[in-house]
């Protein structure tokens, strides 16, 4: 007995309906980013394993999908590293490629192969799949679809203003009813780490707190002991997990707490900007909020960072991004600043699905079906239909003399919008017999009629 099919865990097939729903997401904040002035960009799914690992922390290298190499390349594996227990090393030389984990050290690393052919401040938009070695789990896919936008050549806080009116634009768009925009700023982050005498310890600290919704004060606790954090830093750090007050009064607490920190006080500065400008400006159905503990867990974010979630909705963050000043300088280009967002296409597409958002006319298939009633109804109908995809209308033929009660299934199960039912009389007359199925009226109308009528 052949072994039923299968695909990989954390992959998805898509039904047309599903395909039709998620070009509707994809148009949709294509539509946005284009209104904000970005281009559109492609890079390769795969890239040099040298290109992307070292760029995303510890944790995230761990989920980088390699590339086996093939034939002869295989022979140049390092075995010496391997009878050394240098794993990295020999994974190194097993692997010359991997699958992009994101979209944003590969957009770094295509700004600086193509530098001179591009125009600065640079605005690019990015709709392509990634690929992570996570486990998989509700809202968690090892391959997924990424949609960023990101400006590099300017550290204007403009674009970080810009960034999250495309957020509350986007997410209004597509009518989620109540989501927050969480914002912090790295330089914060850096400066509790001085402030508390840890400085050294500053990715332990972030990757830490960003766990904070996940494993609860005494989990980071524990994981921040574990990483030889000393006790009385996190005493130090302790209070600001319990930040309550207006975002007025949480910045005056943290620039008390941050006075002896330039660059905390300079992290302030800019996240004060944001909230200032959004103030005067407004947003449309968006919830600003700051968060002293989100970090998102990223080495190269050296600025504002921001995280969407649907709320509501057992989802973890939606969107996702930040500023990150030295990022491009990790391929020899230094001096380029640049801030970025990406909305998780994917985990979007399952929180329309789950509050039924999806606009009706997405579900819709096929506009027209000619129900085929023998051989001359057929070649009849073969010619109307050449009349109305002229016409853009979008119209098949049943390829069979089948029952009627067949066809008409065949239509429901396509969500066909009308069905033509031409007889010999209907044929003799020149007038076809209209049918809407969904409301179940029917008329006789002419071809250009029905042509009007479908257009």
């Amino acid at each position: 007995m052949a072994q039923k099919p299968s695909i990989p865990k954390g992959t998805r097939d898509f039904l047309p309906i599903e395909v039709a729903r998620r070009s509707y997401l994809f148009d949709t904040i294509k539509t946005a980013f284009k209104k904000y002035g970005f281009a559109p960009i492609e890079t390769p799914s795969f890239e040099l394993s040298s290109t992307l690992m070292g760029k995303y922390g510890e944790e995230g290298d761990r989920l980088i999908f390699r590339i086996l190499n093939s034939g002869d390349k295989l022979k140049k594996a390092d075995i010496s590293a391997l009878a050394d227990e240098n794993l990295p090393r020999f994974a190194n030389s097993l692997a010359e490629k991997a699958l992009r984990y994101d979209l944003t050290v590969p957009f770094a690393r295509y700004v600086v192969q193509h530098q001179n052919e591009l125009s600065f401040p640079f605005k690019r938009y990015q709709i392509q799949p990634v690929w992570r070695a996570d486990r998989p789990q509700h809202g968690r896919y090892q391959e997924f679809f990424q949609c960023d936008a990101d400006v590099v050549g300017s550290d204007s806080l403009i674009y970080e203003l810009e960034l999250v009116q495309l957020f509350d634009e986007v997410l209004t768009n597509l009518q989620i009813p109540d989501f927050t925009i969480k914002i912090n700023n790295r330089k914060i982050l850096t400066g509790i780490a001085e402030v508390c005498g840890e400085a050294d310890k500053l990715i332990a600290i972030t990757v830490a707190i960003d766990k904070l919704d996940k494993i609860g004060i005494e989990g980071v606790i524990k994981e921040l002991l574990e990483k030889g954090v000393s006790e009385p830093a996190i005493a130090r750090i302790e209070p600001l997990f319990h930040f309550t007050g207006s975002t007025e009064e949480k910045i005056e607490q943290l620039s008390t707490f941050l006075a002896t920190s330039e660059i905390g006080l300079k992290g302030i500065e800019e996240l004060k900007f944001i909230f200032d400008q959004i103030a005067v400006l407004g947003l449309q159905k968006a919830e600003l909020e700051f968060d002293i503990t989100l970090a998102r867990g990223l080495n190269y974010y050296t600025g504002a960072i921001f995280e969407v979630k649907a709320n509501g909705v057992k989802m973890g963050s939606i969107c996702g991004g930040g500023r990150y000043d030295d990022l491009t300088g990790l391929f020899g280009m230094s001096g380029m600043s640049g801030v970025g967002i990406s909305f998780g296409a994917d985990r979007i597409y399952d929180v329309l699905t789950e509050l039924e958002l999806f606009p009706k006319e997405t579900d819709q298939g096929l506009t027209l079906l000619f129900v085929n009633f023998g051989t001359a109804e057929q070649a009849h109908c073969l010619k109307l239909m050449k009349e109305v995809r002229a016409n853009n209308i979008a119209c098949e033929l049943y390829p069979s003399n089948a029952k009627l009660q067949k066809q008409l299934k065949y239509a429901n199960d396509r969500n066909v919008q009308f069905v033509a039912l031409i007889g010999e009389q209907e044929m003799q007359q020149e007038q076809i017999l209209l049918k809407h199925l969904e409301t179940g009226d029917q008329e006789l109308v002419s071809l250009s009629e029905l042509i009007k009528k479908l257009k």
